[in-house]
């Protein structure tokens, strides 16, 4: 189907996933309804974008998952025995 057989709606929307835009629904309460816009604004707005994913990154997303090895690596290990007597096993008759 050609572009200009599309609603108008439909080709603003296929522009904007070209540009790499994602379309996203949310539901949050009445109070909150204008902040979510504001955010929304902030992380589109080239001026404040940046500054507007890094704090929401900052406050709100998950941790970093490491492996075991870096997680063990960056454990403060300082005053921790990690020596154990050494277990034989049963005595056997």
């Amino acid at each position: 189907m050609a572009d200009s057989n599309l609603s108008p709606v439909t080709q603003w929307r296929r522009r904007r996933q070209r540009q790499g835009f994602v379309r996203v629904e949310v539901q949050v309460r009445r109070e909150d309804a204008a902040l979510v816009r504001d955010v929304a604004a902030a992380l589109v707005d080239p001026e404040h974008e940046s500054e507007t994913r890094a704090i929401l990154c900052e406050k709100f997303s998950a941790p970093h998952t490491r492996g075991l090895k870096a997680l063990l690596a960056a454990a403060p290990l300082e005053g921790i025995v990690l020596d154990r007597p050494r277990d034989f096993g049963r005595d056997t008759p």
